[in-house]
């Protein structure tokens, strides 16, 4: 779980007067969406969270001190500015310590793999893999070591090494890296230097 603190009031006002008169005064309005439906708008100082949205994943969890009482709860949503990218509206959603959700979470792919400095080429199929656990064992993002990877060799999600409290949701015969040879004949000596960093990148486009 991130270690992000954020600090709100509870906001009265509704409509875009309000969120205007808001955002005029350095803060953010936003909406904490609890599981039962309920819904608790609040406003939050637009400099901490700019700050601390650095540290934040799509499986991060924040914690919403509002008047007192804690909230852990997920950014689900953050609209911004087309043209200066400013931070309009966050949309939260309250999970709670002691019920099991289930979340998808970023895969990243470490290591050069043997294969394909042997010319083969490197391809990352799946970039996030679906889990079960209660919120503070959520893993932010996990990670595949795929330096050993030859050619003709997979790497699935059953392979992957999760915590004893983390239960895999999707299926274990999905194959998250391979090293295969490419059509044509092997790959140059410039490509096979890349493939790695050019997989994550894509991976993290799509993120």
């Amino acid at each position: 779980m991130a270690n992000v603190v954020l600090t709100a009031n509870k906001r009265v006002g509704k409509g875009s007067a309000d969120a205007r008169r808001v955002r005029r005064a350095g803060r953010i309005p936003a909406v904490i969406y609890g599981r039962s439906g309920t819904a608790l708008s609040i406003d939050i100082d637009a400099q901490q969270f700019s700050a601390g949205a650095k540290n934040i994943s799509a499986t991060s969890i924040v914690q919403v001190e509002v008047d007192g009482k804690s909230y852990d709860a997920f950014v689900k949503d953050t609209q911004r500015t087309i043209t200066d990218g400013c931070i309009l509206h966050v949309d939260f959603y309250e999970v709670e310590k002691d019920v099991l959700l289930r979340a998808k979470v970023h895969v990243h792919a470490h290591g050069n793999p043997t294969g394909v400095r042997d010319g083969g080429v490197l391809e990352l199929p799946l970039h996030e893999i679906e889990v079960e656990c209660l919120p503070k064992d959520l893993p932010e993002r996990i990670t595949i070591d795929i330096s050993d990877l030859r050619v003709n060799q997979s790497i699935h999600v059953r392979d992957v090494p999760l915590g004893e409290n983390v239960r895999l949701v999707s299926s274990g015969d999905q194959v998250m890296a391979l090293v295969k040879f490419a059509k044509g004949g092997a790959s140059t000596a410039s490509d096979e230097t890349g493939a790695v960093e050019a997989a994550n990148a894509e991976a993290s486009d799509k993120k």
